[in-house]
């Protein structure tokens, strides 16, 4: 188990297996049963149909970056910058994003449409869930 570089999430029942799947390597996403929509952040009740079908379901863990920043500011001591936060696309839903940080890869070679795939970093009873360019083998 490492240090969390960052404030880590309250768990509680919806969020749990999103948080928590890492340690099977899995990034667990709601997906509603009725109407086959993926929904993120986890909820209870499909927002699309308000189907109560909802269950976490594995994702691919791939797809690309829409678009990104680079952290240059020193928020906090166990996030030594410069960081990147980038909002990923998911392949399995082109609606269907999500917003983390970059590693394995310096900030200036970072670019729009960059193909990434999910990394896992234990930090207390969590597994954030980060993304890194499909050419790492990290």
């Amino acid at each position: 188990m490492t240090e969390a570089k960052a404030p880590l999430p309250a768990l509680d029942p919806a969020n749990t297996p999103f948080w928590t799947g890492g340690a099977d390597g899995n990034l667990l996403i709601c997906k509603c049963d009725a109407c086959h929509r993926w929904l993120h952040p986890p909820v209870p009740i499909c927002r699309f149909c308000l189907s109560t079908d909802v269950a976490p379901e594995s994702s691919s863990g791939r797809g690309e970056v829409l678009t990104y920043t680079i952290n240059r500011q020193p928020w906090l001591p166990t996030l030594p910058p410069p960081y990147v936060i980038a909002v990923i696309g998911l392949d399995d839903d082109p609606e269907l994003r999500l917003t983390s940080r970059l590693v394995d890869v310096e900030p200036d070679e970072v670019a729009i449409g960059m193909r990434v795939r999910v990394c896992f970093e234990e930090a207390g009873d969590v597994w954030l869930p980060l993304f890194t360019p499909e050419r790492s083998r990290s």
